[in-house]
């Protein structure tokens, strides 16, 4: 059997909603084919796992951080139940979300997201520095999958490393909570303000500024 890393497991399970143990024996039974594993899981699992992928989250809070004033978010975390919305556990999880929100500033909740023209513009711009760096033109297109990978990861919320961990991804954070709690959850949409943000600050040239007074005088 291949060797199965916890990260494997926790994305499977994102994936199809199966149990943690299922996971790992479905891609252990596979060599860590993901595709192999997710036939296997359907087989093996049948009804149970289409219930569980297939779960709806419509329930949930918006929640809300404000950092000295300067930085506000609002997030709108789903869940399945409304009971598990009012449980301590998942408004936590909302915080934290939202917390991470206004210290990381990501654009995007998924990459799907990020806009077609948005993506190209910036292979654009990878592909431009790539040329200025010298590095051979057929190179270009293996180099951008590592480079648009970090991409996402700078701009995508649930790609990005969690602030207080480093090493865990806002996915994996949220599905080891999710674990827990036992429903699906996921973050739907969020909003982050910030003080001064889109406006144009006046830069006053401050000789202008003075000779303008000594003239008043």
């Amino acid at each position: 059997m291949a060797e199965v890393s916890a990260t494997m497991v926790k994305e499977l399970r994102e994936k199809t909603g199966a149990g943690l143990m299922d996971c790992k024996k479905a891609l252990a039974e596979s060599a860590g084919d993901f595709v192999k594993a997710e036939e296997w899981l359907r087989k093996k699992l049948g009804s149970k796992l289409a219930g569980k992928s297939g779960r709806v989250a419509a329930e949930g809070l918006v929640g809300t951080y404000v950092h000295g004033g300067r930085i506000g978010v609002l997030v709108e975390v789903n869940c399945e139940t409304d009971f598990v919305a009012r449980n301590a556990d998942f408004q936590d999880l909302v915080k934290e979300v939202a917390m991470h929100i206004a210290a990381a500033n990501p654009q995007y909740v998924t990459r799907e997201e990020v806009p077609s023209e948005v993506l190209e513009k910036e292979k654009e711009i990878l592909r431009e520095q790539l040329k200025q760096q010298g590095k051979p033109e057929a190179m270009w297109d293996k180099i951008l999958v590592g480079k648009v990978e970090k991409y996402y990861e700078g701009v995508c919320l649930v790609d990005q490393l969690w602030v207080k961990d480093d090493k865990k991804k806002i996915s994996e954070m949220i599905s080891d909570r999710a674990g827990k709690i036992g429903e699906k959850v996921s973050v739907r949409r969020f909003v982050r303000y910030e003080v001064g943000a889109g406006i144009e600050k006046k830069k006053d040239d401050l000789a202008a500024e003075v000779a303008k007074t000594l003239g008043q005088a």
